[in-house]
């Protein structure tokens, strides 16, 4: 049923946090996703909670649609959310960049990728978040953009940037819409 799902040209899936840790284990039946990591542990050992910056990387995701190059403040939680590359999900290939399929990435305050702790709160590889199948229909991704669709939402909001109700992740919902209506 699942497979039949993902085959279909009309549809499309997000997972989130758990549900990107689900729809890992489902890459085999999400055509174009065989690239897709395992999320394992973080390097922490702990349940990390906090607001980082995430750069958006062009891909194909209809989710991401015209928001590359974007640097975003996001939510994170969660204890297993370290993208995990190689045979059974440890650590194997290092990307010098990004893995393909590689839709958002952690980044410092210099805008770069990072594997710094606390910036990168799990220690994926080169920063690697966020993942999108071959024809971006399927993402997934381990911050919360739904935490922050409404300006209310968010913790810190400079003053003149996401005037009134739209908030930095607003765009992302609005991109499933118009896909669903094409």
């Amino acid at each position: 049923m699942f497979a039949r799902f993902f085959a279909r040209p009309d549809t499309f899936a997000l997972g989130v946090c758990n549900g990107c840790q689900m729809m890992a284990q489902l890459k085999d039946i999400i055509p174009g996703a065989g690239h897709w990591p395992v999320f394992a542990r973080n390097f922490s050992e702990r349940f990390e909670a906090r607001y980082v910056t995430v750069e958006i990387l062009p891909s194909p995701s209809i989710f991401l649609e015209g928001m590359h190059g974007s640097r975003l403040g996001i939510a994170v939680a969660h204890g297993e959310g370290r993208a995990a590359f190689g045979p059974e999900g440890f650590p194997g290939a290092r990307f010098r960049d990004a893995a393909p399929g590689c839709a958002m990435r952690y980044v410092d305050n210099s805008g770069k990728p990072t594997e710094r702790y606390p910036l990168n709160p799990n220690g994926s590889p080169g920063g690697m978040t966020g993942f999108t199948s071959e024809d971006g229909r399927a993402t997934i991704m381990m911050p919360h953009p739904e935490r922050g669709f409404r300006a209310l939402q968010l913790s810190y909001r400079p003053r003149g940037l996401f005037e009134g109700e739209r908030g930095p992740w607003m765009r992302f919902f609005e991109n499933a819409r118009r896909f669903t209506h094409m």
